[in-house]
């Protein structure tokens, strides 16, 4: 990636601040929609994020990471307001500003990333131009766009900075891989050369390498510009990777505060603890993964003291009687700036900090003695069988103005009965093709495909009674619940739909079968009268699972189906799919970019790049001994703790 030259006065870095580039202090919102009155959804929330430091925000979905960023930049949504509390970017209080002046200061000394870059993104307008339309020059005061050759110029200087190259101005974003389109909307959110930059699970989607490229690029272009960052994010390994300083959310609260190599180990806090604790490893697999019981409690429905107090299994009566306050833990003086909410934490410090009961699975198989390494990787796999999924020699190539674009090539795949296969590689590298060819969703041009001993027909889609027999066969459940939930139906009407569509396969009466399935998914029969909007999206996803198994298929695929969720959330989901698995004996295609998941649920792994499987066997010989350079380049790419460097 190439620097601008130090002449640009747009790059230059600001002048040293005397305190915090943002100090947050107190910061409340409330939800303001309800009948019942204003609901606190963030409940004094305080942080500080210095120049040239990168900050992370960890919690699970509906901690208020997001919205407290939101409440930084001004963009907090409908029915919801600030209700006290103190924001300020390098002195200026921002909260008392008018909407033109909190306008003005968005991409200008503000600026957020978004999870998804088609949110950012405008599908109809070159990424040229969308970078273009946020650049500005300073004339006296006055801020003019620069004349079209200088517009052109500086995207071309923009693009490089975040390593694309200048043909990517003429393109747009549907043309680009997702780790592309992350880079064009980093290069759009800083065209206006912001001072903090707000990234909000800017690589939840990406695949290691790509994961890699981006949090490289963020942590580059902010030491660069000695520009404040805050990333926002579920992944723990992200946030002790790239961060110099972490804040831990829960419930609206913070809860604990240090620097990640603290938080790592040495937790202060249960509920830091927990979320360790329920992270998978890429190098060992775990008969089960911990996970924290229950859900964060939704605004409204939160007692007195520590929020997390519900779901620890070290709370007191103590712990439910005041407020929570942050303070220095034992042996950590105010200077070091760890800090804790947990008023036990000198009684249960020494048990958070030992080794979480996580136990080993017992040693995973490798390739059988004699067998070649290299060839037996690159082959199809275990024998045919009684096989759920056999793919040979399949090819996809689509065909479109701009030109064509081979999205599988010569790919042989066998899933057998009864076992877990993952499917991992790069954004684009043809995972989902394959799985939605397996689906009848996607024609394949050559090759040969059987699902459960069901042909699929090359060059066309299945026939109504073909797809009506792959529906018995195979399932898929995607990784964005919500999209793939009819929003205005209940739970109920979803799953009775699925069972009615199973032909002859119904679990006795619908009212029965629906509280089956639900049980089957560890949800409880009530939920049947709940739409998707009244569920988390850990529940979602389980619904959309429970669907899935109406038609008891012999393949299960499972497009990155935990990718979005919280580490306790997916350590749930993690063990509930195994243990379904190993009840109902059904096989799963598992698409993943996360290899650490690979690691605790398959028994075997097939490894795909630009179309083609380069390397397959079991995850102890593929993760330990890697043999293709695309995988080590995955394994070399995963997130590791780099050494802080804050700007405080």
């Amino acid at each position: 990636m190439a620097a601008r030259p130090a002449t640009d006065s747009r790059t230059a870095p600001p002048a040293p601040a005397t305190g915090p580039l943002l100090a947050v202090d107190g910061l409340k919102v409330t939800a303001t929609a309800g009948a019942g009155g204003p609901v606190p959804i963030l409940d004094g929330v305080s942080l500080e994020v210095g120049p040239g430091e990168c900050v992370g925000i960890v919690g699970e979905s509906g901690s208020g990471k997001s919205l407290a960023m939101r409440a930084v930049a001004g963009l907090l949504p409908s029915g919801t307001a600030v209700a006290g509390g103190s924001v300020r970017i390098d002195g200026q209080e921002v909260l008392t500003l008018s909407p033109r002046e909190r306008h003005a200061l968005r991409g200008r000394r503000v600026t957020l990333l978004m999870q998804d870059p088609f949110t950012m993104l405008h599908p109809q307008l070159t990424c040229g131009r969308q970078i273009a339309d946020g650049l500005r020059d300073l004339d006296g005061g006055n801020r003019r766009r620069p004349g079209r050759a200088a517009r052109r110029a500086a995207v071309k200087q923009r693009l490089a900075e975040v390593g694309l190259g200048p043909d990517v101005a003429d393109r747009y974003p549907h043309e680009l891989s997702g780790g592309m389109r992350q880079r064009v909307a980093a290069a759009a959110a800083l065209a206006g050369d912001p001072e903090l930059l707000i990234a909000d699970e800017p690589t939840t989607a990406l695949d290691a390498a790509s994961q890699g490229a981006v949090l490289d690029l963020l942590r580059g272009l902010q030491r660069r510009r000695r520009m404040g960052l805050v990333l926002i994010t579920h992944d723990l390994r992200v946030a002790f990777s790239a961060c110099d300083r972490v804040y831990v959310l829960y419930a609206g609260s913070v809860l604990e505060h240090g620097r990640p190599d603290e938080l790592e180990s040495d937790p202060r806090h249960p509920y830091t603890a927990g979320l360790l604790a329920s992270e998978p490893s890429v190098r060992e697999r775990y008969a089960e993964l911990p996970a924290i019981p229950g859900s964060v409690p939704a605004p409204g429905s939160r007692g007195v003291g520590c929020p997390f107090a519900g779901r620890c299994a070290h709370a007191a009566e103590v712990c439910r009687g005041g407020p929570v306050v942050l303070a220095p833990p034992s042996g950590a003086g105010p200077e070091t700036g760890r800090m804790s909410a947990c008023v036990r934490i000198d009684g249960i410090g020494p048990s958070l900090a030992e080794p979480a009961l996580r136990r080993s699975a017992s040693p995973e198989p490798r390739s059988e003695p004699g067998s070649e390494p290299g060839s037996g990787r690159a082959s199809a796999g275990p024998p045919e069988g009684d096989a759920a999924l056999v793919a040979t020699s399949v090819d996809r190539t689509f065909r479109s103005s701009a030109g064509d674009r081979a999205a599988l090539r010569e790919v042989s795949l066998t899933v057998p009965r009864n076992t877990v296969t993952a499917l991992v590689g790069e954004s684009g590298s043809g995972k989902t093709t394959l799985a939605r060819v397996a689906v009848g969703l996607e024609t394949f041009d050559g090759g040969t495909v059987s699902v459960g001993g069901t042909a699929l027909p090359a060059g066309r889609r299945p026939g109504t009674a073909d797809r009506r027999r792959l529906a018995e066969q195979v399932q898929i459940v995607f990784q964005d619940p919500y999209s793939s939930l009819n929003p205005l139906r209940t739970v109920g009407a979803t799953l009775r739909e699925a069972l009615a569509a199973a032909a002859g396969r119904e679990r006795g009466d619908s009212a029965t079968g629906v509280a089956e399935l639900l049980g089957q998914v560890g949800l409880p029969a009530s939920y049947a009268s709940r739409r998707p909007a009244a569920l988390s999206g850990g529940e979602r996803q389980r619904v959309a699972l429970a669907r899935a198994l109406a038609a008891r298929p012999r393949l299960l695929i499972c497009d990155e189906s935990v990718a979005a969720l919280d580490v306790s959330v997916q350590a749930q989901l993690l063990n509930l799919l195994a243990s379904l698995q190993r009840a109902e004996g059904f096989a799963v295609l598992f698409i993943t970019h996360d290899l650490a998941v690979v690691r605790q649920i398959a028994d075997r792994v097939a490894v795909m790049h630009e179309g083609r499987i380069v390397e397959q066997g079991t995850p102890a010989d593929v993760l330990d001994a890697p043999q293709h350079p695309w995988t080590q380049r995955m394994i070399d790419a995963l997130p590791r703790r780099t050494e802080t460097t804050g700007g405080n």
